[in-house]
C-alpha cells in the first residue's frame, strides 16, 4: 500500500488500520494526505485497484476570508496553531497526536487550504477500474462532513461514522 500523511503528522497510518487494505495495488491518504493520493492516483502509470480517502480536507466551499485567516494564524504563531489544530484532529477522542507530529510549511498549508477536488478526475479514475472509498466521521471539527459526503456521494463510496471525527474514532 502507498500512503499519504495528513498535514503535519508522519507514521500515523496506523491510526487507520481499519479501513487500510494492505495490497501493492492500494493508495489511500488521510486529510492532506488524501489529496496527495488522489492527485498520485491521477497521475501514475502505475495499476491501483484501490483509493482510500480518510477524511479527505475539503474547503473548496470556504469563503477566501477563512483561507487568509487561517493562513494568518499559522504564520503569527505556528506551533499554536498546529497544537490546536491536532487537538482538533483528534476529537471526540482524547487521543495525543504529538508523536505523530512532523511540523508543515504555510505553503503546505495553502496548498491543503486551496485545493479544488474536480468530479472529472474522480470519474476518470473510475473508468481506469479504480475503486474510491471515502471516510468521514459525523463529528469531524476540521472540515464540514456533510458537505464532504454531499460532494464525493455522487462518485464515490462513502462511509459516513456518526461517532467519529476526523480521525474518524470516537471516544
Amino acid at each position: 500500500m502507498h500512503y499519504f500523511n495528513g498535514f503535519s503528522l508522519k507514521n500515523e497510518e496506523d491510526l487507520f488500520s481499519d479501513y487500510l487494505i494492505q495490497s501493492d495495488y492500494c493508495v489511500a491518504g488521510f486529510s492532506y494526505g488524501a489529496q496527495k493520493a488522489f492527485e498520485y492516483a491521477s497521475t501514475t502509470d502505475k495499476r491501483i485497484d484501490r483509493l482510500i480517502l480518510l477524511s479527505p480536507a475539503f474547503f473548496q466551499m470556504q469563503q477566501k476570508s477563512f483561507i487568509r485567516m487561517q493562513l494568518h494564524y499559522f504564520k503569527a504563531d505556528k506551533e499554536a496553531y498546529i497544537g490546536q489544530f491536532l487537538k482538533n484532529a483528534a476529537y471526540p477522542s482524547s487521543m495525543d497526536l504529538t508523536p505523530f507530529l512532523h511540523l508543515e510549511s504555510k505553503e503546505a498549508l495553502e496548498s491543503l487550504l486551496t485545493y479544488q477536488w474536480e468530479k472529472q478526475k474522480i470519474e476518470a479514475l473510475q473508468k481506469k477500474g479504480i475503486s474510491i472509498e471515502v471516510f468521514l466521521g459525523a463529528k469531524d471539527r476540521i472540515l464540514d462532513a456533510k458537505e464532504v459526503f454531499g460532494f464525493f456521494s455522487e462518485v464515490a463510496t462513502c462511509y459516513y461514522l456518526k461517532d467519529g471525527g476526523h480521525l474518524l474514532q470516537g471516544r
